[in-house]
């Protein structure tokens, strides 16, 4: 079913002159497919072949909505990392297009070298910049007609509307557990994930959110690829992260509780050796078939944790309680069937090396590719 909504005019520049085409001839939205704290991702058609994609395609559009200082400022991180990742790597999320609602009902394409300034400003000045305000203030006059003609001055409308890859499978959650554990398939996941990290390492984006939700699925002939998504949290650092290059320190908290690392919940200085953690639960999860139910919720969740009598306690939490807690890889319990045959040595090694205490102790994304590859097709 087709979804109802304003009709949006796109404005375009042709050899220097201002076009106008209604967004309905460009992408159709069929329906709404996820909704979060900050935004709606909804599922789209392109309308017409062009710039913006082949007719026909199924596409992720994400509509975000720039009503506070806070959320505009963790759009432009989003924004600013996926054009970083361009379409470069098959398991990170690609990014088609981008446009910036300037009206009710008119929405312009950003270009793509640089941020959209009126967006900077109200991150950077901690309140939401409206450009009509700016406009009325130049011109007194007309500002008061239009308050006698409408009684009141309609507030300038922003929000981002990201066009992105489309995903079938749903999230990691949503995939994985529709389906009988499978040792194949988890390992799959385990590469494909390894050589995102060490892609997105590699320049300088530390995601600081991974978890099942954050990880989209596409179904393919040959099996499920995987894509890193939603990058709301990322942080860019200068340069690479890997290695010596990685002391830089991030300080705000932030995250899912069953996937922060220690130092992240102790709220101490951290570098993207936090996302080697995070990425430790997320395969321990994988391979062994861990779930959980967060507090109030009855859906159940891929993540691993320490049982204490008839309470869990995340990881990182575990371990910033507890230094010296020894994890337990495989784990000893084994539920009811089905479960997956438990991971071989050097799998288990080396999740334990991801989910050390110290962060130096971990490997670097880098290295983490190569370990898994060796882990899971010894020579």
């Amino acid at each position: 079913m087709l979804i109802t909504l304003p009709c949006f005019i796109l404005q375009v520049r042709s050899c220097g002159s201002l076009v106008t085409t209604k967004m309905d001839e460009v992408y159709t939205l069929q329906r709404e497919v996820g909704r979060g704290s900050y935004g709606v991702v909804f599922e789209g058609r392109v309308t017409e072949t062009g710039w913006w994609g082949q007719r026909g395609d199924t596409v992720a559009i994400k509509r975000l909505p720039c009503c506070s200082p806070e959320s505009i400022e963790l759009y432009l991180q989003e924004l600013w990392a996926m054009r970083a990742t361009a379409r470069n790597h098959p398991n990170v999320i690609a990014l088609y297009n981008c446009f910036l609602q300037t009206g009710p009902k008119t929405l312009q394409p950003l270009k793509s070298s640089r941020l959209p300034l009126d967006l900077v400003e109200s991150a950077l000045k901690g309140r939401v910049v409206d450009k009509d305000s700016k406009s009325q203030r130049r011109n007194t006059s007309r500002t008061r007609r239009r308050i006698a003609q409408t009684e009141e001055v309609p507030k300038r409308c922003f929000a981002l509307w990201l066009v992105m890859e489309y995903c079938e499978g749903g999230d990691l959650n949503q995939y994985m557990l529709s389906m009988c554990p499978d040792s194949q398939r988890n390992h799959q996941v385990v590469r494909q994930l390894s050589s995102a990290m060490a892609f997105l390492h590699g320049l300088g984006i530390v995601h600081r959110d991974l978890k099942p939700d954050n990880v989209l699925v596409c179904l393919t002939k040959t099996g499920p690829v995987v894509k890193v998504a939603d990058f709301g949290l990322s942080k860019m650092v200068e340069g690479p992260t890997d290695g010596e290059q990685s002391r830089l320190a991030l300080s705000s908290t932030c995250g899912s509780d069953f996937y922060m690392a220690p130092e992240v919940w102790a709220g101490l200085n951290y570098t993207a050796q936090a996302d080697i953690f995070s990425l430790g639960v997320l395969f321990w999860a994988v391979l062994e078939r861990i779930t959980f139910y967060e507090d109030g919720s009855n859906q159940e969740q891929l993540g691993a944790y320490v049982e204490r009598g008839r309470w869990i306690t995340p990881l990182g939490e575990a371990l910033c309680q507890n230094p010296s807690l020894q994890l337990v890889i495989p784990i000893k319990a084994r539920r009811a069937p089905p479960v997956p045959p438990p991971p071989n040595s050097a799998i288990c090694t080396l999740l334990l090396d991801m989910l050390a205490y110290d962060p130096d102790a971990r490997p670097t994304a880098l290295q983490l590719e190569k370990r898994v590859h060796q882990a899971i097709d010894p020579p």
